[in-house]
């Protein structure tokens, strides 16, 4: 078996304080006249994979950037995730038996066919 391969990105938040770029905007939507007054939406930029973030859900913007962080994590582990190897197997003889008598019985529905056809 071959040997694991490393993720292609790191999901330590040391690292990924490093990796991203973030900016904070004025958030858009309900919240009154405090929404259009402070800078609490965050847009997280991760620029190894291009991962773009932005979190808005709350007043906060420390929050928000947690948030932030939190699915930005999420979405790294979906890009990390490697399918195992998949090997070739053989059918069973019980599976073989079952496809096989299913034609027979399939041939047999469609010989009566034609020949009713051409009568």
């Amino acid at each position: 078996m071959a040997a694991a391969v490393p993720p292609p990105y790191s999901l330590d938040r040391s690292v990924l304080d490093r990796e991203v770029e973030m900016s904070a905007f004025r958030a858009s939507g309900p919240g009154g006249q405090h929404v259009n007054k402070t800078s609490s939406a965050v847009r997280l930029r991760h620029l190894p994979s291009g991962v773009v973030l932005v979190c808005d859900d709350t007043p906060s913007q420390h929050r928000n950037r947690e948030l932030a962080f939190e699915r930005l994590i999420g979405k790294l582990k979906l890009l990390n995730y490697v399918a195992p190897k998949r090997y070739a197997t053989r059918p069973t003889r019980g599976s073989k038996e079952r496809r096989l008598e299913s034609k027979r019985r399939d041939a047999v529905i469609k010989k009566g066919r034609s020949a009713r056809d051409h009568d």
